[in-house]
């Protein structure tokens, strides 16, 4: 086995997962019933919080609205905000559901990340919430 210090710290690991990004606009539910809503970002990039060496992906949201929709006009200005963002893969599929939660209180919500391969590696990430 070989013992590799590739030089990440928890510093690196936890950059920009607390970032300030713009609010995610609502607009009323118009249905009472239960229905998806599927949003994907194909074009998704930020950068390695350590190499600064940039990440591409696709990002989908799947969400069942409670009271309030997501105005995507609001939600394509928040999601660029990652374009020049040092953050993990990891932190993002995370954070974006954290901030979809915040902003709309679905009842049942799902992000997902799919990066391009790095070093022969896909990551896909997926990150959920189910209102209690």
């Amino acid at each position: 086995m070989h013992d590799i210090d590739f030089g990440y710290t928890s510093d690196h690991a936890r950059k920009n997962a607390d970032a300030v990004l713009p609010d995610i606009q609502c607009w009323p539910n118009q249905y009472k019933r239960d229905y998806d809503i599927k949003i994907e970002l194909p074009e998704f990039t930020s950068v390695c919080p350590k190499t600064g060496l940039p990440d591409f992906g696709v990002i989908t949201i799947e969400y069942v609205p409670d009271e309030l929709c997501l105005e995507l006009k609001s939600l394509k200005y928040y999601l660029l905000e990652y374009r020049d963002m040092g953050i993990f893969m990891e932190n993002i599929a995370n954070k974006i559901l954290d901030d979809v939660v915040k902003a709309c209180k679905p009842k049942r919500a799902v992000v997902t990340g799919v990066f391009t391969p790095r070093g022969g590696l896909r990551s896909v990430i997926t990150a959920k919430y189910e209102k209690k």
